[in-house]
């Protein structure tokens, strides 16, 4: 196979396109998708009921925990999985540096 057929890959036989997650949407309208500990923002808010103000508010009465002590404190305390308290927790602390 020729370097020339590396412009095919992704193409069906039957000429339908497969996209790949990191292309760009040609919707120019489309806002960017926020990347890192943000990304889960909009799930956390829809799953708890609570904008993300509200559980970094909470987040500030733990001052003095490390990041998986504040972690452990969201998912025992109010219920959160793990993978969204240390979202959370992640973004939080990145702030304050």
């Amino acid at each position: 196979a020729s370097g020339s057929d590396a412009t095919e890959v992704g193409w069906g036989g039957d000429n339908s396109r497969c996209t790949s997650v990191n292309e760009e949407t040609p919707d120019m309208t489309t806002p960017e998708k926020p990347k890192g500990p943000a990304s889960y923002f909009p799930s956390i808010e829809k799953k708890y009921g609570q904008p993300i103000a509200h559980w970094i508010d909470l987040l500030h009465s733990c001052s003095g925990m490390k990041h998986m002590e504040m972690v452990a404190w969201l998912k025992t305390e109010h219920g959160m999985g793990h993978g969204h308290g240390n979202a959370i927790v992640a973004y939080c602390l990145a702030a304050q540096k």
